[in-house]
C-alpha cells in the first residue's frame, strides 16, 4: 500500500482493494489508518483499528498474540542487487561480509540474522521499504532481501536494480485482528474464502500484475482446508493453510516470552554498547564544537558572531530527525557517510548548538571583577579565558551539560531512521517478533536507567566536590 502519486491523499495497492471489498461485503465503509509497519500488531491489539491488512506476514509469534485470518497471498523472499550484479550474488551465501538490507521486524530480517551466523553477512535494518533499494543503487548496500511484491515495485520506481532469480523463502500475507476478536476474524475468513471462490482475489491480483500459478495453488489449499474444517463435527471456521492456529495458552506464552528474552538479551546488550559509544562520541563533538561556538560568539568579530548565532538558531529550530535525513540521504550525492559516522555527526552538531548556549551563558556569568583582576595581573585575553574564565564557567555549565548528555543518550534512539541498530531499534525488532511491547519495553527501560543513573551520580559527586572551598 502506498500513496497515489496523482493524489497523495489517497492510498492505492492490492491490499487497499481487498480491504475495500471486505468492507463492502461486510456492509461497512473502510477507513484507512496509517501506522508504521512495525506497529501494526500492537495498534490492532489495543483497538486503534479493527484489522491490519498491509503485507502482514504469517508468523508463529503473530498467531500466538493475535487473531490471524486465512492466508490470501503467497509471497517469495527475493534478493535484489545493482543492475549487472545479480549473477555475482546468486544467493545469501555469496554475500559473505556484504551489507544486506531489509525491513525490520519481518521474516526477511530473521533470515538475515540466521545468515549472519551461517554466512557472515551484515544485516541492515530499515523502517521502510524504499530506502533499502535506494541505498543499493547508491552503493551503501550490496543487496536487499524482501518480498517479491516490494522488489517489483522498487524495480519500477528505482532504476539500476535487478532481482536475483530464485526464491530464498516463501511466506503468506494475512490479516490480523485483536486476540479477543475471534468472531470478527471468522467473518473476515468467510468473506476472503468467498472472494477466492468467485474470482475476486484473482481479478485484483491480475490488475496489479501479481497473479500466477502460485496464488492459484494457495487458494486451492485454503479452500480445501475450509471445506475440511467445515465438514468436521462442530466445525465452522477454517484452519489456515500455513498451519494450525496457536491457542495462545498462558503457559505457552510465558515459555515463548522467556525463550525470546534469552535469545534477544545478547543483541540488546550489544545494542546498548553501541548506544554508549555513539552517545559518548556525539557528546564529545558537541562539547568541543559548542565551546568553540560559545567562545566565537563572545570574542569573535561582529560578522562571525552573526554567522554563529544564525547557525545556532537554525540548528535548534529544525528537528534532529530532519537533520539526520538530510545528512545521510540528502547529501549522499556529495558524500556517502557511513551510518554510524552520520549518526555521530548529526547528533553532535545538533547538541553542539544547545551546548554553545549553555557555555555562552556560563562564560557571561563569570564576575567582571575576577576578569579585571586577571587583566590587572597582566594576563592576555587568551590567558584570562584559559586560566580564569573558562574553568569558572565550566563549573557553572557542568549540571546542564550532564543533563544534556542524559538527553542525548535517549535521543540516540532517533538514529534508527538511518539504519543504526541501537538499543531502542533492537528493542522494537524484539517487540515485533514477540508480539508485545511490555517485556521488551521494560528491559529496554531498565538498560537505559542502568546507563544514565551512574552518569547522573558521578556528575552530582563532581559538583559537590568542586563546590568545596579550596
Amino acid at each position: 500500500m502506498e500513496a497515489d502519486p496523482n493524489d497523495p491523499s489517497r492510498l492505492r495497492g492490492f491490499d487497499v482493494e481487498i480491504a475495500s471489498e471486505l468492507g463492502r461485503r461486510m456492509g461497512r465503509v473502510p477507513k484507512f489508518v496509517q501506522v508504521a509497519y512495525s506497529s501494526i500488531d500492537q495498534s490492532v491489539d489495543r483497538g486503534d483499528f479493527d484489522i491490519g491488512l498491509s503485507g502482514v506476514e504469517d508468523t508463529p509469534g503473530r498467531r500466538a498474540a493475535l487473531s490471524v485470518t486465512i492466508p490470501y497471498f503467497e509471497f517469495r523472499e527475493v534478493l535484489a542487487t545493482r543492475a549487472g550484479e545479480s549473477s555475482r550474488f546468486p544467493s545469501l551465501a555469496s554475500l559473505k561480509g556484504r551489507r544486506v538490507g531489509t525491513l525490520g521486524g519481518t521474516i526477511a530480517y530473521e533470515i538475515l540474522l540466521a545468515a549472519e551466523k551461517e554466512h557472515g553477512i551484515v544485516p541492515v535494518s530499515y523502517d521502510d521499504d524504499v530506502h533499502p533499494y535506494e541505498d543499493v543503487v547508491r552503493g551503501r548496500l550490496d543487496a536487499v532481501l524482501l518480498d517479491h511484491v516490494l522488489a517489483l515495485r522498487a524495480l519500477k520506481r528505482t532504476g539500476g536494480l535487478a532481482i536475483v532469480p530464485g526464491t530464498v523463502e516463501t511466506g503468506w500475507y494475512v490479516g490480523v485482528l485483536a486476540k479477543a476478536n475471534g468472531k470478527g476474524r471468522d467473518e473476515v475468513d468467510r468473506h476472503l474464502a468467498d472472494m477466492m471462490r468467485d474470482g475476486t482475489l484473482a481479478r485484483i491480483f491480475t490488475e496489479w500484475g501479481l497473479e500466477d500459478e502460485t496464488q492459484g495453488r494457495l487458494r486451492a489449499r485454503v479452500l480445501a482446508g475450509q471445506a475440511a474444517k467445515t465438514s468436521a463435527p462442530g466445525g465452522s471456521a477454517a484452519a489456515p493453510a500455513a498451519g494450525p492456529r496457536a491457542d495462545g495458552a498462558p503457559e505457552e506464552r510465558r515459555k515463548r516470552t522467556a525463550d525470546a528474552v534469552r535469545a534477544y538479551l545478547p543483541a540488546l546488550f550489544r545494542a546498548a554498547l553501541l548506544t554508549i559509544a555513539l552517545s559518548c562520541l556525539a557528546m564529545s563533538l558537541a562539547v568541543s564544537l559548542g565551546a568553540a561556538v560559545a567562545t566565537g560568539r563572545i570574542y569573535g568579530p561582529r560578522p562571525v558572531r552573526f554567522l554563529l548565532a544564525a547557525w545556532v538558531e537554525v540548528t535548534r529550530g529544525t528537528p534532529v530527525l530532519l537533520q539526520l535525513f538530510v545528512l545521510y540521504y540528502g547529501l549522499s550525492g556529495l558524500v556517502r557517510l557511513p551510518a554510524f559516522l552520520a549518526a555521530v555527526i548529526g547528533l553532535g552538531l545538533n547538541y553542539a548548538a544547545y551546548e554553545s548556549e549553555i557555555y555562552r551563558g556560563a562564560l557571561e556569568a563569570v564576575g567582571k571583577t575576577q576578569l579585571e583582576a586577571a587583566r590587572t595581573l597582566g594576563f592576555t585575553e587568551l590567558q584570562v579565558l584559559r586560566l580564569v574564565r573558562g574553568p569558572l564557567a565550566f563549573r557553572l555549565a557542568l549540571a546542564p551539560m550532564t543533563n544534556d548528555f542524559v538527553a542525548l543518550l535517549k535521543d540516540s534512539s532517533l538514529v534508527s531512521v538511518i539504519t543504526v541498530v541501537e538499543l531502542t531499534k533492537q528493542t522494537s525488532i524484539f517487540a515485533v517478533n514477540l508480539g508485545s511491547w511490555l517485556v521488551p519495553g521494560l528491559l529496554c527501560g531498565a538498560i537505559y536507567l542502568a546507563m544514565s543513573l551512574p552518569l547522573a551520580r558521578v556528575a552530582r559527586r563532581l559538583e559537590a566536590r568542586w563546590k568545596e572551598p579550596s
